[in-house]
């Protein structure tokens, strides 16, 4: 028998603060990386500087909410455990955060002590992003390129439509869609992570990404008439953002008088706008407005069709 090939698989994730007391130093990384901000140093520097100190005491209330954490690298890991575990000999996981630890560099050393024959890079972003998965990847090769990690290295780049993915958000909105039912004809909502128009002006492809997910999940459902709508959360600043919001489309049903089915579509991991905006904050919000039921489908995390079809597209790599 042959020697078998070692390969490094790399999740990357935007991460999140392990402490309140990383909460401010999390969003200087964040709003310091040029495909959040993209003005020439110092001038970032200073930005996000001010930015994350103005906003921190905000931020560490809504952790405080979390018990002062982000539980994202831990939904991050159970992925990876569970993702190793599927693809068996051969394959080791590795989990690469971008604004906080392990940042690419901690990892990218771990990975070169691990000697893979090749390397795939795998998102947990499905819809495709410059301000996401460019950005992590770009973070990747600059830091690899630092420690000598030169290794045949394949990108999966996008997964809006891939039929487990798809399969496995169906799988989860269908006992939320039966419930809402009984209250009437229910509208789901589909909540991705807004983005600054300005970015999706420049051909981000995010947001028509985003819709074709709405759109085969729909399908999914094999049902018809479904009353739906895109719509984007988690803005921040003076900048004109995707549209609708969330907030506008809560109004909107509440006029309507529809029950609500809410389905976080662009993340994959439970962390805090799922964990505080949805089921904390639009949840009052809903409740204000008198709408009659308000359903948040569970991210898909580690659902065994979605590790399915991130196996699947790692062996076709």
């Amino acid at each position: 028998m042959g020697k078998i090939k070692k390969i490094g698989v790399i999740l990357f994730n935007l991460g999140g603060p392990d402490s309140l007391e990383s909460v401010q130093p999390f969003l200087f990384n964040l709003f310091n990386d040029k495909a959040i901000i993209n003005i020439p140093q110092p001038f970032r520097f200073l930005l996000a500087k001010f930015i994350s100190s103005k906003r921190a005491e905000k931020a560490k209330a809504i952790y405080g909410k979390l018990g002062g954490k982000s539980p994202i690298l831990e939904n991050t890991l159970a992925q990876a455990k569970a993702l190793e575990k599927t693809l068996g000999k051969g394959y080791k996981v590795f989990v690469s955060m971008r604004y906080w630890h392990p940042f690419a560099e901690e990892t990218a050393q771990a990975v070169k002590q691990y000697a893979p024959d090749e390397i795939i890079l795998l998102p947990l972003y499905p819809q495709f992003s410059t301000t996401t998965t460019q950005s992590s990847f770009d973070e990747w090769y600059r830091v690899s390129k630092k420690i000598g990690l030169e290794v045949p290295t394949h990108e999966i780049r996008e997964y809006p439509i891939n039929p487990q993915f798809i399969e496995a958000h169906v799988d989860l909105l269908k006992p939320f869609y039966k419930e809402a039912l009984s209250y009437g004809a229910p509208r789901i909502l589909f909540s991705a992570h807004g983005l600054p128009q300005k970015v999706i002006d420049k051909g981000d492809p995010y947001q028509w990404q985003t819709e074709q997910t709405a759109v085969a999940i729909i399908a999914g459902l094999e049902s018809t008439q479904i009353d739906y709508q895109v719509c984007y959360q988690s803005r921040v600043g003076p900048l004109k953002w995707l549209e609708p919001s969330i907030d506008n489309e809560l109004k909107r049903a509440a006029m309507d008088k529809v029950p609500v089915v809410i389905v976080p579509i662009s993340f994959v991991s439970e962390h805090s706008e799922t964990l505080v905006e949805l089921d904390i904050d639009y949840r009052n919000k809903a409740l204000e407005l008198g709408i009659s039921y308000y359903g948040r489908v569970p991210t898909l995390s580690c659902h065994p069709l979605f590790i399915e079809a991130l196996r699947e597209m790692i062996e076709d790599q």
